[in-house]
Protein backbone atom coordinates (compact mmCIF):
# COMPACT_ATOMS: atom_id res chain seq x y z
CA UNK A 1 0.00 0.00 0.00
CA UNK A 2 1.19 3.50 -0.79
CA UNK A 3 2.19 5.86 2.00
CA UNK A 4 -0.50 8.31 0.85
CA UNK A 5 -4.02 7.93 -0.58
CA UNK A 6 -4.12 7.80 -4.38
CA UNK A 7 -6.81 8.46 -6.91
CA UNK A 8 -9.17 5.57 -7.49
CA UNK A 9 -12.87 4.78 -8.04
CA UNK A 10 -15.19 7.62 -7.17
CA UNK A 11 -16.89 7.12 -3.81
CA UNK A 12 -19.60 9.17 -2.18
CA UNK A 13 -18.03 11.82 0.03
CA UNK A 14 -21.29 12.53 1.79
CA UNK A 15 -23.18 9.31 2.41
CA UNK A 16 -22.69 5.64 1.76
CA UNK A 17 -21.29 3.75 -1.21
CA UNK A 18 -22.64 0.27 -1.92
CA UNK A 19 -20.15 -2.59 -2.27
CA UNK A 20 -20.73 -6.03 -3.73
CA UNK A 21 -21.06 -8.75 -1.08
CA UNK A 22 -17.83 -10.29 -2.38
CA UNK A 23 -15.75 -7.34 -1.12
CA UNK A 24 -14.69 -5.76 2.16
CA UNK A 25 -13.81 -2.15 2.89
CA UNK A 26 -11.84 -0.36 5.57
CA UNK A 27 -10.88 3.17 6.51
CA UNK A 28 -7.09 3.44 6.50
CA UNK A 29 -5.22 5.89 8.72
CA UNK A 30 -1.65 6.88 7.85
CA UNK A 31 0.66 8.01 10.65
CA UNK A 32 4.25 9.25 10.71
CA UNK A 33 7.04 10.10 13.13
CA UNK A 34 9.56 12.74 12.06
CA UNK A 35 11.86 12.30 15.05
CA UNK A 36 12.04 9.72 17.82
CA UNK A 37 10.50 10.36 21.24
CA UNK A 38 12.90 11.34 24.05
CA UNK A 39 15.00 8.31 24.98
CA UNK A 40 14.13 6.41 28.12
CA UNK A 41 15.35 3.28 29.78
CA UNK A 42 13.82 0.25 28.12
CA UNK A 43 13.81 -3.47 28.68
CA UNK A 44 15.30 -5.14 25.58
CA UNK A 45 12.91 -7.40 23.73
CA UNK A 46 14.01 -10.87 22.68
CA UNK A 47 14.04 -10.62 18.90
CA UNK A 48 15.01 -13.12 16.23
CA UNK A 49 15.56 -12.39 12.54
CA UNK A 50 13.10 -14.27 10.33
CA UNK A 51 14.91 -13.53 7.09
CA UNK A 52 13.67 -15.67 4.21
CA UNK A 53 12.18 -18.38 6.44
CA UNK A 54 8.77 -18.35 4.74
CA UNK A 55 7.07 -21.04 6.88
CA UNK A 56 8.03 -19.18 10.06
CA UNK A 57 6.96 -15.83 8.65
CA UNK A 58 3.65 -17.10 7.30
CA UNK A 59 2.81 -18.93 10.53
CA UNK A 60 3.45 -15.82 12.63
CA UNK A 61 1.67 -13.52 10.19
CA UNK A 62 -1.38 -15.80 10.24
CA UNK A 63 -1.40 -16.15 14.04
CA UNK A 64 -1.40 -12.37 14.45
CA UNK A 65 -3.39 -11.24 11.46
CA UNK A 66 -6.08 -13.84 10.76
CA UNK A 67 -8.33 -12.58 13.60
CA UNK A 68 -8.15 -9.09 11.99
CA UNK A 69 -8.46 -10.17 8.36
CA UNK A 70 -4.85 -9.34 7.44
CA UNK A 71 -4.53 -10.54 3.86
CA UNK A 72 -1.74 -8.57 2.17
CA UNK A 73 0.93 -11.20 2.67
CA UNK A 74 -1.51 -14.13 2.80
CA UNK A 75 -2.52 -13.70 -0.84
CA UNK A 76 1.07 -13.19 -1.99
CA UNK A 77 2.94 -15.99 -3.76
CA UNK A 78 6.05 -17.45 -2.15
CA UNK A 79 8.15 -15.97 -4.93
CA UNK A 80 6.76 -12.45 -4.43
CA UNK A 81 7.09 -12.67 -0.65
CA UNK A 82 10.67 -13.92 -0.92
CA UNK A 83 11.50 -10.94 -3.10
CA UNK A 84 10.45 -8.66 -0.24
CA UNK A 85 11.85 -10.58 2.70
CA UNK A 86 15.09 -11.31 0.88
CA UNK A 87 15.75 -7.64 0.19
CA UNK A 88 18.62 -6.35 2.37
CA UNK A 89 16.58 -3.21 3.11
CA UNK A 90 13.72 -5.21 4.63
CA UNK A 91 14.01 -6.55 8.17
CA UNK A 92 11.43 -9.00 9.51
CA UNK A 93 11.85 -9.82 13.20
CA UNK A 94 9.97 -12.12 15.53
CA UNK A 95 9.37 -11.31 19.17
CA UNK A 96 10.13 -14.58 20.91
CA UNK A 97 8.32 -15.72 24.03
CA UNK A 98 8.70 -18.77 26.24
CA UNK A 99 6.72 -20.96 23.85
CA UNK A 100 7.77 -19.53 20.51
CA UNK A 101 7.10 -16.49 18.34
CA UNK A 102 4.55 -14.08 19.76
CA UNK A 103 5.09 -10.85 17.82
CA UNK A 104 6.11 -9.48 14.44
CA UNK A 105 7.96 -6.31 13.45
CA UNK A 106 8.73 -5.68 9.79
CA UNK A 107 10.79 -2.63 8.83
CA UNK A 108 11.01 -1.56 5.19
CA UNK A 109 13.88 0.78 4.25
CA UNK A 110 13.60 0.43 0.48
CA UNK A 111 12.65 4.07 -0.05
CA UNK A 112 15.55 6.45 0.65
CA UNK A 113 15.17 8.69 3.68
CA UNK A 114 12.35 6.82 5.33
CA UNK A 115 11.38 3.61 7.08
CA UNK A 116 7.95 1.99 6.88
CA UNK A 117 6.67 -0.13 9.72
CA UNK A 118 5.14 -2.52 7.23
CA UNK A 119 3.71 -4.97 9.77
CA UNK A 120 3.51 -4.90 13.54
CA UNK A 121 1.50 -6.99 15.95
CA UNK A 122 1.22 -9.59 18.67
CA UNK A 123 -0.52 -12.96 18.80
CA UNK A 124 -3.87 -12.64 20.64
CA UNK A 125 -2.72 -14.17 23.93
CA UNK A 126 0.13 -11.69 24.27
CA UNK A 127 -1.87 -8.47 23.93
CA UNK A 128 -2.25 -6.31 27.05
CA UNK A 129 0.96 -7.35 28.79
CA UNK A 130 3.16 -4.41 27.84
CA UNK A 131 4.91 -6.39 25.11
CA UNK A 132 3.61 -4.16 22.34
CA UNK A 133 5.21 -1.12 23.94
CA UNK A 134 8.54 -2.90 24.26
CA UNK A 135 8.37 -4.10 20.67
CA UNK A 136 7.54 -0.59 19.48
CA UNK A 137 10.47 0.87 21.39
CA UNK A 138 12.72 -1.56 19.53
CA UNK A 139 11.11 -0.60 16.22
CA UNK A 140 11.65 3.12 16.82
CA UNK A 141 15.25 2.58 17.93
CA UNK A 142 16.02 0.52 14.83
CA UNK A 143 14.24 2.91 12.47
CA UNK A 144 16.19 5.92 13.73
CA UNK A 145 19.50 4.09 14.09
CA UNK A 146 20.51 5.90 10.90
CA UNK A 147 19.45 9.37 9.64
CA UNK A 148 15.96 9.33 8.11
CA UNK A 149 13.31 11.93 7.35
CA UNK A 150 10.45 9.94 8.78
CA UNK A 151 9.14 6.65 10.14
CA UNK A 152 5.62 5.81 8.99
CA UNK A 153 2.89 3.22 9.37
CA UNK A 154 -0.69 2.64 8.32
CA UNK A 155 -3.52 0.84 10.06
CA UNK A 156 -7.20 0.37 9.29
CA UNK A 157 -10.60 -0.23 10.83
CA UNK A 158 -10.29 -3.98 10.28
CA UNK A 159 -7.36 -4.02 12.72
CA UNK A 160 -7.35 -3.99 16.53
CA UNK A 161 -9.63 -1.12 17.67
CA UNK A 162 -6.85 0.29 19.84
CA UNK A 163 -4.26 0.42 17.04
CA UNK A 164 -4.49 4.14 16.18
CA UNK A 165 -4.39 5.17 19.83
CA UNK A 166 -1.39 2.90 20.43
CA UNK A 167 0.52 4.41 17.53
CA UNK A 168 -0.29 7.94 18.67
CA UNK A 169 0.88 7.19 22.19
CA UNK A 170 4.06 5.77 20.68
CA UNK A 171 4.82 9.11 19.00
CA UNK A 172 3.22 8.80 15.57
CA UNK A 173 1.07 11.62 14.15
CA UNK A 174 -1.87 10.86 11.82
CA UNK A 175 -1.59 12.73 8.52
CA UNK A 176 -3.95 11.13 5.97
CA UNK A 177 -6.92 8.86 5.54
CA UNK A 178 -8.14 6.60 2.71
CA UNK A 179 -10.71 3.93 1.96
CA UNK A 180 -9.42 0.51 0.93
CA UNK A 181 -11.68 -1.92 -0.93
CA UNK A 182 -10.59 -5.47 -1.71
CA UNK A 183 -12.07 -8.88 -2.51
CA UNK A 184 -12.98 -10.66 0.72
CA UNK A 185 -9.92 -12.90 1.33
CA UNK A 186 -12.15 -15.57 2.86
CA UNK A 187 -13.85 -15.98 -0.49
CA UNK A 188 -10.65 -16.01 -2.54
CA UNK A 189 -9.07 -18.69 -0.36
CA UNK A 190 -6.34 -16.43 1.03
CA UNK A 191 -7.80 -16.82 4.53
CA UNK A 192 -10.01 -19.49 6.12
CA UNK A 193 -13.73 -18.82 5.97
CA UNK A 194 -13.93 -18.70 9.76
CA UNK A 195 -11.38 -15.86 10.00
CA UNK A 196 -12.41 -12.59 11.66
CA UNK A 197 -15.85 -13.65 12.79
CA UNK A 198 -16.62 -10.07 13.85
CA UNK A 199 -16.69 -9.13 10.14
CA UNK A 200 -19.72 -10.79 8.54
CA UNK A 201 -19.18 -12.98 5.50
CA UNK A 202 -21.86 -11.80 3.06
CA UNK A 203 -21.36 -14.04 0.05
CA UNK A 204 -21.01 -17.79 -0.30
Amino acid sequence: MSDHPTDGPRLSLDGTTALPPTHVAAVVTYLEMREPPPPRERVPARLAAIGADLPRYRALYAAIGTPWLWFGRARMSDEALLTILGDPNVEALALVGEDGDIGLMELDRRRPGEVELAYFGLVPGSVGRGLGRRLMEEAVARAFSRPIDRFWVHTCTLDHPGAVDFYRRSGFRPYARAIEVAPDPRLTGALPRIAAGQIPLLAE
